[in-house]
């Protein structure tokens, strides 16, 4: 008798959700032949067609999307047999620095939730320097943030680019200090503006502290003031003036996974979140 093999299901799930071999095997730490062989073994075995392939995506066939809740109906059960009708649930703690937390947000938490729905969240948004201060003091599992100063270690997630981004109608009048949405310190990219713009010599004014980069978007938006943020977190609406008015270049910085679990199910979330993080912000 054919049967199913727990691990090339779980292996279709997490191809299902990130739609990628590449990033489906960062997820489960293998290689991309390792998860194209599991899925050819499944394919196989249920005499069915699961995707489609092509250079750049993987779709799910009428075929694989309707194996879909079947699949995940059967880890469940397997991990309730592994672990009794009643175990004891698992938390992951997680800090994101302010100036990382964009569009990969939500699809991070939803192909999470698809590939670990056992698992809790905690999740935190505030300066990197405070994140890493919670990582480092044992209060949070992991963390994903800005490259800070010279530390070392850590996973790259991401190279961000910087820009002074503001209103289609914004103006600035010669003479007049710049108008800055920023966020309080301890912020690290407010204090980056800060010494490029006296660097540059370049008068500058706070017209706006928010308590996050969605209420310092929102102030660029209404037009107050230009808010330095990554383009890849900039929403719609806003544009990089910083060519039209001759401002200084502010770089790139690195976006940072730190993490310090050890437990499989941790582990494979957290394999799942880079993995999305990734795919997202490269698109």
């Amino acid at each position: 008798m054919t049967t199913l093999g727990i691990d090339t299901v779980q292996t279709f799930l997490v191809v299902a959700e990130l739609q990628n071999f590449t990033r489906a095997a960062e997820a489960l730490g293998t290689t991309q032949a390792a998860v194209s062989m599991k899925l050819q073994r499944l394919e196989a075995v249920l005499s069915k067609r699961l995707v489609e392939r092509s250079p750049r995506a993987v779709r799910l066939t009428a075929e694989g999307s309707a194996f879909l809740q079947h699949a995940r109906a059967l880890v469940e059960a397997h991990d309730r047999a592994l672990s009794g009708e009643q175990p004891l649930p698992q938390r992951l703690s997680l800090g994101i620095s302010d100036h990382a937390a964009g569009p990969e947000l939500v699809p991070m938490l939803e192909r999470l939730h698809a590939v670990s729905p056992q698992l809790a969240l905690t999740v935190v948004i505030g300066f990197s320097r405070e994140m890493l201060d919670a990582y480092d003091a044992g209060r949070l599992d992991a963390v994903i943030v800005r490259q800070e100063g010279s530390r070392r270690g850590g996973e790259k997630l991401a190279l961000d680019e910087f820009g002074w981004f503001a209103a289609k109608r914004f103006v600035w009048r010669s003479g007049h200090a710049l108008p800055l949405a920023t966020l309080a310190p301890p912020c690290g990219v407010r204090a980056l503006v800060v010494r490029t713009l006296d660097k540059a010599g370049i008068a500058w004014r706070e017209s706006f502290v928010g308590g996050g980069a969605t209420a310092v978007a929102a102030a660029a938006l209404a037009g107050l003031a230009v808010a330095p943020m990554a383009r890849r977190i900039a929403p719609a609406g806003l544009i990089d003036i910083g060519p039209m008015y001759g401002l200084p270049r502010l770089g790139t910085m690195k976006v940072m996974l730190h993490s310090k679990v050890s437990d499989p199910a941790k582990l494979a979330a957290l394999r799942t979140l880079a993995a999305t993080f990734r795919s997202v912000a490269g698109a």
